[in-house]
């Protein structure tokens, strides 16, 4: 996955030292409400998981419009954070270069608006729409709880404890 700029002028300065993050996780919605409602996933070029889209927060911007700035950078699709589903700690990351990562995510529900999905910026391989009842297996159990909270009609937020 690509590095944003300031998180490499960080490195430069601390090396692999423990960096924490603000992240979104990205759940674009389509049909909700129908029996073919579905979910926007993207396939992971490095694991081959797919997962909806996700992505760093740039300093200073709103992470509604990181979620949203996310989704049309990754999968060439439009569209609309509607509210935010949750908020979750995830567990430390060492990176294959020994870089050390913390995020706090938050996890958006989004309403799609237009486009067809593809692998615009390099970092997935594939990018397509799922049932909501038919994810693929390669969907890990923290995605899939992500997912079923924005598709929930869950009006605030839930905070992992």
């Amino acid at each position: 996955m690509a590095t944003p700029d300031f998180v490499l002028a960080l490195r430069e300065r601390i090396g692999h030292a423990p960096l924490w993050l603000t992240g979104v996780t990205a759940v674009v919605l389509r049909g909700l409400g129908t029996p073919g409602a579905e979910v926007l996933l993207v396939r992971r070029q490095d694991n081959g998981a797919w997962t909806p889209v996700t992505g760093i927060i740039d300093p200073g911007e709103e992470p509604a419009v990181a979620a949203e700035r996310e989704v049309l950078e990754e999968a060439a699709v439009v569209a609309v954070a509607e509210r935010l589903a949750q908020v979750q700690v995830l567990p430390q990351n060492v990176y294959d270069n020994g870089d050390i990562t913390q995020y706090i995510d938050l996890v958006f529900r989004c309403r799609y608006e237009s486009g067809e999905p593809y692998p615009a910026d390099g970092e997935n391989s594939e990018a397509r729409w799922f049932p909501l009842d038919a994810l693929p297996e390669q969907v890990s159990q923290n995605f899939r709880i992500r997912i079923a909270l924005a598709a929930s009609d869950e009006r605030e937020a839930r905070f992992t404890r």
